[in-house]
């Protein structure tokens, strides 16, 4: 069997390393492998490069994807049937598909179409359904927790808040982890509005305390009090408004209102960026693995996903079917440990 694999949307630590695992394990059990380069503008170009062990054997610590990745859509009007088609022509027998809802959401059109699909999941977010973490997750709240671990040496030592802005457009895991993991003063993450006045007073407090004060904030975060304008109106393929600023609006009401001295640092794509951690290299060596098994084993129209430590196959669609939100109850149980810091 011929597998194409290919990686799209943002990038992300690890995404070397599922590919890693799935020549080599593929390629053990027969299989012979194709990367399409830029996500599904690959297949829909016919822009490919031969993968076997010797290409890949070297990866794993790599950050970033070797095939490079791109936010094509591959769900607009005549991609698919041109995807088939393109496909078809290569003698391409299957897809390995790595990446988040809008990578996914295609795949999950493509195996409609009668296309051999088996996705894995990728986000920084975690906020994919169906799985216990998204690879790379796990990387980007090290990489933040470090970050604002030497924020709040200069927080402390200035007598100024600091508020740090971190990805998660729609979900807070990234935010909450990482306030958690810093004793942030304040966590402020999309599923919840939050309430400056609230957090002036604990920001002050810690500052006359002669503490660090530090606010996480994630990007897509909103006051209770209305909207805040993103910093840019630009769109990409899938109409996702690129989100920012949120750390600046709350820099300068949290100055007026707690009459603290305040700074905004925008931590960005150093998040996702770099070598992924010892336990995406682990996750992902069984996330490839697992993939290039399950199409051996004709299944299609599915993802691989950890689920209670055991690495199971479930629909596509059941994985891009809604956002894997921080629930309430997470937020009840935590509650008195977030307000006490």
């Amino acid at each position: 069997m011929k597998i194409g694999i290919l990686t799209g949307g943002g990038d992300c630590p690890g995404l070397n390393g599922v590919i890693r695992a799935a020549v080599i394990e593929g390629t053990e059990l027969g299989h012979e492998f194709i990367g399409f380069r830029d996500g599904w503008r690959g297949p829909l170009e016919n822009d490919w490069e031969p993968l076997n062990v010797e290409r890949v054997a070297e990866i794993l610590p790599l950050g970033g994807t070797i095939l490079g990745t791109s936010r094509t859509n591959a769900g607009q009007p005549g991609r698919i049937e041109k995807i088939k088609e393109n496909l078809t022509e290569l003698g391409v027998d299957a897809l390995i598909p790595i990446g988040g809802e809008d990578t996914l959401g295609a795949a999950t059109a493509l195996s409609q179409a009668g296309v051999r699909c088996v996705g894995v999941p990728k986000t920084i977010d975690n906020d994919l359904s169906g799985t216990d973490v998204t690879f790379g997750f796990t990387t980007a709240v090290e990489i933040a927790t470090d970050s604002i671990d030497r924020l709040r040496t200069t927080s402390a030592s200035h007598h100024r808040a600091i508020v740090a802005e971190v990805m998660g457009r729609h979900a807070g895991w990234i935010a909450l982890h990482t306030g958690i993991a810093t004793s942030a003063v304040a966590t402020l993450i999309p599923e919840v509005p939050f309430d400056l006045g609230e957090i002036a007073e604990r920001v002050k407090r810690r500052v006359d305390a002669r503490r660090d004060a530090i606010v996480v904030v994630a990007e897509g975060a909103l006051p209770r009090e209305g909207t805040v304008s993103s910093d840019s109106n630009e769109v990409d393929e899938f109409g996702h408004v690129q989100v920012g600023g949120i750390a600046s609006y709350v820099a300068a009401e949290l100055e007026k209102l707690a009459g603290i001295e305040t700074r905004a640092t925008v931590l960005g794509h150093v998040q996702r960026g770099g070598a992924p951690s010892a336990y995406d290299r682990v996750l992902t060596t069984r996330l490839g693995a697992a993939a290039a098994r399950a199409l051996d084993a004709g299944e299609s129209g599915v993802m691989v996903a950890l689920c209670g430590g055991a690495i199971n196959t479930i629909p596509l669609a059941e994985a891009t079917g809604t956002l894997r939100t921080v629930p309430p109850e997470l937020l009840e149980q935590l509650g008195t440990v977030l307000k006490s810091m």
